[in-house]
C-alpha cells in the first residue's frame, strides 16, 4: 500500500503536540496524484480512493500515540487494520523532535472525519442554555467574586463558581484534567481568574473534539495517553456519583470490565482516545431505535394554523372549546340558573311581605342567599357517592355528564357554600338585626311582633336564639373543615410547630370533613326554628336534604357493610426502595373491578375509621388483588412501620427487600377493603391508541391496564395458535379468512398503548420489574410501547452521562438488559419531550382517537392538557381526549 500525503497540519499546546495528517491509501490514487502536473487534487476521486486521517500526540521524542483514525469515506475499518496503520506511522515518526513544532492550539482538528458530525451535541460539560458564551462568563466571573479567596478560586469550590452544584465531585475531575493538561507538575489547588477564564473557554468549547480530549484526560490521570480498566472504573463511578445511581456504583468494575471488552478485544490492557471516540458514535446505533420524530409535521401544521386570520383563528378556538368542554358548561350553567332561580324566588318572595318594610334589601339578600345555600349543601354529597358515580359512568348518562371532574364540581359547591354563608349571615348579623333593633315600637308591634314577640329583642338575644347559636356553630365548624381541606393544609405545605403540625396534612383534613355531620344536624334545626316562617310546610330544609343526605349516608352503610364481607387475605409483603409497600392479598370471590379503577383500604392497627383510597395495580383476570403505597403522609408512614416489623431481613445473596408471606409469617395485620370505585383511566377501551403517562408513584392506575392488555394479547395468541392448528388438521379448509387477531379481539378497541414512566429514583424500577419483562417477553405484536425515564440522570449529551449512555447502549446491545432498571426496556435519561412525544404518536396514529390518561403532579397535568388541545386544534383527524386522575 503506498501513502501519498495530502495534508499535514500540526498543532502544538503546552502538554503535548497534536500531529493531523491525511493520506491517500490506494496505488490508483497515488499514482493519479503524481501525475498532475499542477500538484493539485481533482474534484472528483476513483472508487477505490480512500482518504485516512490520522491524529497523532507528540508527547516527548520517545513517545507517540494514535488519537483517531477517521475516513472521509464511509468505511469501516476493523481494529487490526487501524493498530497496524497506528505501529507504521509510529515507526516512520519516530525520532521527531516534538519541541520543533511551534504552532500552539488547544483543538484536535477533526472537522473532517466522517463520524464527528454525529456527536457535535455530545459531551457538553455546560447543559444549561442559558450559562453560555459571554453572558455565561458573565456569571462565572460573578461567581468567583463570590467564592474567591486572596484573589485566587480553590479547587473545592470550582463545582459552584461555574454552575455544577450538584456534581461537585464530577466538576473536581474536570478541574483536575484541565490542570494535567497545563503540565502542572505539582497538584493544582488553586488558580486565578485569566485561568479561570481559559478553563472556561475550553469547558465551554464548541468544538467536539476539545470536549473528547477533556473527557479522555479526566480518565488518563496518569497521561499516558491510555485508559486502563481501573481508571475507567474510577470515573464510571463518578459519572454514577453525579447522576445519583448508587447501584450502578456497586457494579462499576463488571461495567469497566464490558467496556474494555468491546473496545480492547485483543487485551492489550488500554484504550486510546479514537476508541473513546468510536464508542461514543456508534452508541447512537444502538439507541436509535428511540429517537422521536421530526419537527415537520408539527411545524407545518402550526403554520398552517397560525397563517389563519385572527378573528377564524378565535372562531376556531371557541368551537373547539365547545367540543370538548360542553358537558362541564352545560352542567355549570344548569347549577348556576337554577341557584339565580332560587335566589331571585325568595329575593321577590320576601319583598312582598312585611319584613321587607322594616329590614329593607337586607332580609331579601339573606333569604335568596339561605335558598342557594339548602340547594348546594344538598348538591355538594352528590360528587362524593361513589358508588352511584362508579354505576353511573357505566350507562349513557356518561355521555352527558363528566363525571370524572365529580371531586372539581365538589370544590366548586364548596366554594359556592362559602360565598352563600358570607351573603347570608352577613346581611343578618350586620344589616337586618340593626334594623329590627333600630325599628319604631309602633312599627314594630304593629309589623314584627308577632314574629319576635310583644317585646323587642336585644342583639344578644338573637344571637343566644336558636337560630342565632345553630349559626353561629355550623359556621364554625365549616370554617374549620375549609381550611384544613385547602391544598396548603391537605398537603402540609404549611409548617406549623409542634403540636399544631398536627393540624396539616391528610389526617386532618379526614377527621375535620366528619364535623359536617354536625353541620347537617344543626342546619336541620336552624331550617326549623324560623322566625319569619311558622307554617312548616313553608319549612323547605329538609325537603332539600332529605334524598342527598340518605343517598349518603346508604353509601356509608353499603361500605361498611361491604368491606366486613370483603374478607381478604395477605399473600405477600414487600417494601421497595422509595418507601414503597406492596400488599399482594386474595381476591374476594363477588370482587368485580376493572383495569385504571381504585379500591379503599383500611388497616384497624393502624386506624380503625381512616379508609384511603390506592390504585389497584393487579389485572381483572389474576386471581389476586395487589395494591403500591407509597409514604406520604402520616397514615401511610404507620402503614410501612407496621409491616416493616412482620417484614424479615434479606438473606445474604437475595435482594435488599424486606419481604414477608404466608410461609414467613403465621400472622400478618389484617386488612379491609371497600370497592371497587370508577377511575378515568377504566374507559381506556373506548380508544384506538394510549398514551399513558405517569409520575412516579402515579404509574400504578396504568399498571393494571398494561398487565390487561398483556392478558388480552396472551389469550388471542392462544386463541389464533388453536385456531391455526385445528384448520390444518382440517382435511380440505380453506384459508383462515375469520382469524381473530390479538388488536381486534371482542370488546377491546385499543390497537395501540404507550406508557411514559417519568421518576426521580432508580429504585422505583423495582416496582414494576416483573411487569416491564413481561410486556417485552409476551408482546410480540408491538402492542405496549414502554418509556422508563429518570430525571436525576443528565439529559444525553452531558458530560457528565455520556460515560452512563455508553455502559447502558453496550450491556443492552449485548445482553438485552438495562443498566438503570435491571429490566429489557431501556431506560431515557432526563425528562421526556412531550412535543416530541405528541408529534410522533399523532403522526403515527393518523385519525385515531387518542386517550391520553395522566396521573401524578399537577404541573404536568396543565402542559399535557395544553398540547391536546394544540393538536386537536390543527384541524387533522386525530383526536386526543385528556384524563387525569382524581384523589
Amino acid at each position: 500500500m503506498l501513502f501519498s500525503l495530502i495534508l499535514l497540519t500540526f498543532q502544538s499546546p503546552l502538554t503535548h503536540h497534536i500531529l493531523h495528517i491525511s493520506f491517500m491509501t490506494t496505488k490508483a490514487g497515488a499514482e493519479a496524484h503524481r501525475r498532475r502536473p499542477d500538484n493539485t487534487q481533482s474534484d472528483t476521486s476513483s472508487p477505490d480512493e480512500e482518504f485516512v486521517e490520522i491524529t497523532l500526540d507528540l508527547q516527548n521524542t520517545d513517545t507517540i500515540i494514535l488519537r483517531s483514525v477517521g475516513t472521509d469515506t464511509p468505511v469501516t475499518a476493523t481494529s487490526n487494520r487501524s493498530r497496524q496503520l497506528s505501529m507504521r506511522m509510529q515507526n516512520d515518526v519516530e525520532g521527531v523532535d516534538s519541541h520543533s513544532l511551534g504552532v500552539r492550539g488547544d483543538e484536535v482538528d477533526r472537522s473532517r472525519s466522517g463520524g464527528t458530525g454525529k456527536a457535535l451535541n455530545g459531551l457538553r460539560f455546560i447543559s444549561n442554555g442559558k450559562i453560555n458564551g459571554v453572558d455565561g462568563w458573565k456569571e462565572v466571573e460573578i461567581n468567583f467574586d463570590k467564592y474567591a479567596k486572596d484573589g485566587y478560586l480553590y479547587r473545592a469550590d470550582f463545582a459552584q463558581c461555574i454552575g455544577m452544584r450538584d456534581s461537585k465531585e464530577f466538576a473536581v475531575e474536570v478541574f483536575d484534567a484541565i490542570s494535567r493538561r497545563r503540565r502542572r507538575r505539582l497538584k493544582v489547588d488553586k488558580i486565578s481568574r485569566d485561568e479561570l477564564s481559559e478553563y472556561w473557554s475550553q469547558i465551554t468549547d464548541q468544538s467536539f473534539d476539545s470536549r473528547l480530549q477533556i473527557f479522555f484526560d479526566m480518565v488518563d490521570k496518569n497521561e499516558d495517553g491510555r485508559i486502563t480498566e481501573e481508571e475507567v472504573k474510577e470515573i464510571i463511578m463518578v459519572s454514577a456519583s453525579a447522576n445519583k445511581l448508587s447501584r450502578l456504583q456497586d457494579q462499576a468494575e463488571e461495567y469497566a470490565a464490558l467496556i474494555m471488552e468491546e473496545l480492547d478485544p485483543q487485551r492489550l490492557g488500554y484504550i486510546e482516545l479514537w476508541q473513546l471516540e468510536t464508542l461514543l458514535l456508534q452508541k447512537d446505533t444502538y439507541l436509535n431505535y428511540s429517537q422521536a420524530l421530526t419537527y415537520t409535521s408539527q411545524a407545518l401544521s402550526q403554520n398552517l394554523l397560525r397563517n389563519r386570520s385572527p378573528i377564524k383563528r378565535m372562531s376556531f378556538k371557541f368551537v373547539y372549546y365547545l367540543q370538548e368542554n360542553w358537558r362541564r358548561l352545560w352542567i355549570i350553567s344548569l347549577w348556576i340558573l337554577i341557584m339565580i332561580g332560587l335566589f331571585h324566588w325568595k329575593y321577590f318572595q320576601y319583598k312582598q311581605r312585611v319584613a321587607f318594610d322594616v329590614m329593607g334589601y337586607c332580609v331579601l339578600s339573606a333569604k335568596g342567599a339561605a335558598e342557594t345555600l339548602k340547594f348546594n349543601m344538598a348538591i355538594v354529597l352528590l360528587p362524593v357517592c361513589r358508588n352511584t358515580i362508579t354505576w353511573l359512568r357505566s350507562t349513557k348518562l356518561s355521555y352527558f355528564i363528566p363525571f370524572d371532574d365529580n371531586i372539581n364540581f365538589h370544590k366548586t359547591i364548596a366554594a359556592a357554600i362559602v360565598m352563600g354563608i358570607i351573603l347570608h349571615a352577613g346581611n343578618h348579623l350586620a344589616c337586618d338585626f340593626p334594623r329590627l333593633l333600630n325599628e319604631d315600637e309602633n312599627n314594630y308591634a304593629l309589623n314584627m311582633s308577632k314574629y319576635f314577640g310583644e317585646n323587642k329583642p336585644s342583639y344578644i338575644s338573637l344571637l343566644r336564639g336558636v337560630e342565632g347559636i345553630t349559626g353561629i356553630i355550623m359556621v364554625v365548624c365549616m370554617v374549620i373543615a375549609f381550611t384544613l381541606a385547602t391544598r396548603w393544609f391537605r398537603r402540609s405545605l404549611v409548617k406549623l410547630p409542634k403540636p399544631f403540625d398536627r393540624l396539616t396534612g391528610y389526617n386532618a383534613f379526614w377527621y375535620s370533613h366528619h364535623l359536617f355531620v354536625i353541620v347537617y344536624v344543626l342546619l336541620l334545626v336552624h331550617g326549623w326554628f324560623l322566625y319569619l316562617v311558622k307554617e312548616w310546610y313553608k319549612k323547605t330544609t329538609w325537603m332539600y336534604l332529605a334524598f342527598p343526605v340518605l343517598l349518603y349516608a346508604g353509601e356509608r352503610t353499603l361500605r361498611f357493610l361491604r368491606s366486613g364481607s370483603y374478607t381478604v387475605r395477605l399473600l405477600k409483603v414487600a417494601i421497595y426502595p422509595g418507601n414503597v409497600l406492596t400488599l399482594k392479598m386474595s381476591k374476594p370471590p363477588k370482587f368485580r373491578y376493572k383495569s385504571g379503577q381504585y379500591m379503599f383500604v383500611q388497616c384497624p392497627i393502624v386506624s380503625s375509621f381512616e379508609w384511603h383510597p390506592f390504585s389497584i395495580t393487579s389485572a381483572p383476570d389474576d386471581d389476586y388483588l395487589s395494591i403500591h403505597i407509597r409514604q406520604l403522609g402520616d397514615w401511610t408512614q404507620e402503614l410501612k412501620r407496621v409491616f416493616s416489623e412482620v417484614c424479615e431481613q434479606p438473606l445474604a445473596g437475595k435482594s435488599g427487600l424486606l419481604r414477608a408471606d404466608e410461609t414467613t409469617k403465621a400472622t400478618l395485620p389484617r386488612l379491609l377493603i371497600d370497592g371497587p370505585y370508577g377511575a378515568p383511566a377504566q374507559d381506556y377501551r373506548k380508544y384506538d391508541v394510549l398514551l399513558l403517562v405517569g409520575l412516579g408513584i402515579g404509574a400504578t392506575p396504568f399498571i393494571s391496564i398494561l398487565k390487561d392488555l398483556l392478558n388480552n394479547i396472551v389469550k388471542s395468541d392462544e386463541l389464533e395458535s388453536h385456531s391455526s392448528s385445528d384448520q390444518s388438521s382440517a382435511s380440505g379448509a380453506s384459508s383462515p379468512q375469520g382469524k381473530i387477531s390479538p388488536r381486534k379481539k371482542k370488546g377491546v378497541r385499543t390497537t395501540n398503548a404507550y406508557f411514559y414512566w417519568v421518576t426521580r429514583e432508580q429504585g422505583s424500577f423495582d416496582w414494576f420489574k416483573g411487569v416491564m419483562n413481561e410486556v417485552v417477553e409476551c408482546d410480540h405484536h408491538g402492542v405496549i410501547e414502554m418509556h422508563n425515564y429518570l430525571t436525576s440522570v443528565y439529559e444525553e449529551g452531558d458530560a457528565r452521562s455520556a460515560l452512563i449512555t455508553m455502559v447502558q447502549a453496550l450491556n443492552h446491545a449485548k445482553n438485552g438488559v438495562d443498566i438503570v432498571s435491571g429490566t429489557r426496556v431501556r431506560t431515557h435519561f432526563a425528562r421526556p419531550n412531550w412535543k416530541k412525544v405528541f408529534s410522533k404518536t399523532c403522526k403515527k396514529h393518523a385519525g385515531a382517537r387518542i386517550g391520553v390518561f395522566y396521573c401524578g403532579a399537577p404541573a404536568l397535568a396543565k402542559g399535557l392538557s395544553k398540547l391536546c388541545d394544540e393538536y386537536n386544534q390543527k384541524g387533522g383527524s386525530t383526536n386526543l381526549e385528556f384524563h387525569k386522575e382524581h384523589f
